[in-house]
């Protein structure tokens, strides 16, 4: 229907110009048009001067692809994008555009992308941050997802917004203002209608550090968009509201210290959040420590710390918060008294190995005799070298006046693949498995080992299911949650424990079964043994696919995998 209104509205345009064209050299014969053979030319050139033209305060861009992906919704995430559109600093891009999507996901929407250069395939090229529809997103050092605001109902009083959010999104007319103000930031605000009227409103802002232009363009994830216009208009920000603070967290402040060294802040990082939402890190000299602990004594010690200042620099209201430390006698020797529940990890990159402390227990013997538990946060740990075979792997404490270690024995075995990055920092459906084929009436089993960062659930291994020219049937993360076309029909079964889901994903041993059932249904099963021994399961059985074409591949986001077999 989109398709059709668009060619009509195409030919329409082509008949007026004709007519134009022929009035101009004569006398309108109405029963023939001897239109030139040059017309569709002048027809886009003529359209191309006008969307460009400058009427005043608003400058009409060019839309080259008025219907963004396949209007079957098909597009998977990050393969359809929209032109890219350049708003130079004190400007304001408006875009106007209809939104479908499939209607399973809350990303099945809109997405907007906001780049310093337009062209993804540049070597300098780098996103600011990139927004969905469903109030979400990530970024750059300065992204911040607390900045992120919206209106969106619960129209049906169940307690779920996003039923109604998916529903009322599906053909909306949404208008999006990105007004990258002289201020150094850029604002966006979207605004989305539905076919009933309702309106739905999300903005966001960020600074964007010494940019005179920025590049935003639309991504398709299970989506598309049939763009309306775009247009340019002077920024309507001068100037950037303040905001007070609300909050103060420490992070990464010292354990202990030795006795004698006044460094209680060490490598220590204060993080203020905002009234507005935003959050941002604090030097250390803008800190009032209201309390000074005295460091000549052995013993535990609070220090207070508070922020007076808003987000503009001006002083007002203090927030604070406090840590504790320990104060100890120097540390003479280290001895191992438990075990690290991680002593044998598998790899395949060259890249040093994460040494993972968890179980670790390092006990310290003080220049007095006593001794006691170290918090391994104050241990030395470097990269475990990737060498296959047996290592004494050092740990160490460095102290005023010397450097002790304690060895911990680790074997390292190489696997045949990896997938992702080897410091846990993957993007995520950046990095995928090699392409498994599934015949139909039969099982494809992969096995692995999972190094995940243990930040979320969802930092762990996602089957992707899709035929052979990556059309997808549905992803299936190992977490209970999925999506796609063939996702809905799915049984989920699991026994995990999602208290502690997270906090057990590093070093696990997990085998993925994908099954044919040859009759337009596979099912996938995750069988997972967490490095301190326990087992649990994860299966969907009867995810819709094509039985006579189905491929499966791996991918992941803040993780990587060792294939072993």
């Amino acid at each position: 229907m989109k398709t059709t209104i668009l060619l009509r509205r195409a030919l329409y345009a082509i008949v007026l110009v004709a007519i134009g064209l022929v009035g101009c050299e004569g006398e309108l014969d109405i029963y023939s048009i001897d239109a030139p053979s040059d017309l569709q030319a002048r027809v886009d050139s003529i359209a191309a001067a006008k969307a460009a033209k400058d009427t005043g305060d608003t400058t009409f861009l060019n839309i080259a692809t008025a219907i963004v992906g396949a209007e079957d919704n098909s597009a998977a995430w990050y393969t359809a994008f929209s032109d890219y559109f350049t708003v130079p600093i004190g400007q304001k891009l408006v875009l106007k555009f209809e939104n479908y999507g499939a209607g399973v996901n809350n990303w099945n929407n809109w997405n907007l992308a906001l780049a310093n250069v337009a062209d993804r395939d540049a070597d300098e090229y780098a996103e600011y941050f990139v927004l969905r529809a469903d109030a979400f997103g990530w970024g750059n050092e300065n992204f911040d997802l607390g900045v992120v605001s919206q209106n969106y109902p619960d129209l049906d009083g169940d307690g779920d917004i996003w039923n109604d959010f998916r529903q009322i999104m599906q053909g909306a007319d949404v208008t999006i203002e990105v007004d990258f103000s002289v201020t150094g930031y850029v604002f966006v605000t979207a605004t989305g209608v539905g076919t009933d009227g309702t309106e739905l409103i999300m903005t966001y802002n960020q600074p964007v550090t010494g940019a005179q232009e920025v590049s935003a363009f639309l991504i398709c994830d299970g989506s598309h968009f049939v763009m309306d216009n775009a247009f340019l208009l002077p920024s309507e920000i001068t100037a950037i509201e303040d905001a007070s603070p609300v909050s103060l967290a420490i992070t990464g402040a010292p354990a202990t210290v030795e006795i004698g060294n006044e460094n209680f802040w060490g490598n220590a990082v204060a993080t203020v959040t905002y009234d507005d939402g935003s959050s941002a890190e604090i030097d250390s000299a803008d800190l009032s420590f209201n309390v000074v602990p005295d460091m000549t004594t052995v013993g535990q010690k609070t220090i207070t710390v508070a922020y007076s200042k808003t987000k503009q620099g001006e002083f007002g209201p203090a927030v604070s918060t406090f840590y504790n430390l320990d104060v100890i006698n120097a540390v003479t020797e280290l001895e191992i008294t438990s075990m690290p529940e991680i002593t044998t990890y598998y790899f395949f990159n060259e890249e040093p190995i994460i040494f993972d402390t968890e179980g670790l227990e390092i006990t310290a013997t003080y220049s007095d005799g006593g001794t006691g538990v170290l918090d391994n946060s104050v241990l030395q740990i470097n990269g475990i070298p990737a060498v296959a075979g047996a290592q004494d792997f050092e740990v160490s404490y460095v102290g005023a006046a010397s450097t002790v270690t304690a060895t911990v024995p680790l074997t390292l075995i190489k696997g045949i693949d990896q997938v992702g990055y080897t410091d846990k920092t993957t993007p995520w459906f950046t990095e995928f498995s090699d392409e498994y084929n599934v015949p139909s009436g039969e099982s494809k089993t992969v096995k692995m080992y999972c190094y995940s960062n243990e930040i979320n659930n969802y930092h762990s291994p996602v089957v992707i299911l899709r035929k052979a020219d990556l059309t997808e049937y549905a992803g299936l993360r190992m977490d209970n949650f999925g999506w796609g076309d063939g996702y809905p029909a799915a049984t989920l079964t699991n026994d995990w424990n999602f208290d502690v889901f997270a906090s057990n994903i590093n070093g696990s041993y997990i085998e993925i079964t994908v099954t044919n059932n040859g009759d337009g249904t596979a099912n996938t099963r995750y069988d997972v043994t967490y490095a301190n021994g326990e087992t649990h399961f994860q299966e969907y059985a009867g995810v819709t696919v094509d039985s006579s074409d189905l491929n499966f591949a791996l991918v992941l986001e803040g993780a990587y995998l060792v294939i072993v077999e």
